[in-house]
């Protein structure tokens, strides 16, 4: 007996410290368990905003490309064809510029915005090639907005279907 009295403060010892440490265990499992969460959701907060920011800059570079703010830019005293050049070349710098919000959108909505591009430029220049150079640029920019106008509103429905998508997305 008198050799388990020496090793009695040992097992005392242990049987305070294994409750302990078993507690211990479960706290750092539950602290790290937490923080991958705060992380996970912090990753997603993010990614939304990217989206949102996303959603936000490619419907101002739509907004930016209605005929009725293109006619807008530049000089009174260009020749038709060299508004047609400025426009279309900014039209493509911007959707340059624009072009990595692609990561972030759906491929259906980048597919229209890339197509709601297409068409102001090939509007721009049906209406150049239905007045066979023939009009000064007053009434080639009334024609291409009246164009625009009877034709679908393409860029408006592109903007609408990014408002329904940026509301499932927030």
């Amino acid at each position: 007996m008198a050799s388990f009295s020496g090793y009695l403060p040992y097992a005392f010892a242990l049987i305070i410290a294994i409750p302990f440490l078993v507690l211990l265990r479960q706290f750092v499992h539950s602290y790290i368990t937490l923080k991958n969460q705060e992380v996970k959701l912090l990753s997603v907060k993010s990614n939304s905003e990217n989206k949102a920011h996303s959603y936000e800059r490619m419907t101002l570079f739509l907004e930016r490309i209605k005929p009725s703010n293109i006619i807008q830019k530049f000089d009174k005293g260009l020749a038709v064809h060299e508004f047609i050049f400025l426009t279309e070349k900014t039209i493509n710098e911007e959707f340059e510029y624009n072009s990595s919000q692609q990561l972030y959108i759906t491929k259906a909505s980048w597919t229209n915005i890339v197509d709601s591009k297409n068409a102001v430029i090939d509007l721009l220049h049906k209406t150049y090639d239905g007045l066979k150079g023939n009009a000064d640029l007053e009434e080639f920019k009334t024609i291409f907005i009246m164009n625009y106008m009877e034709g679908d509103d393409y860029i408006a429905a592109t903007i609408e279907d990014l408002r329904r998508e940026i509301l499932i997305i927030t």
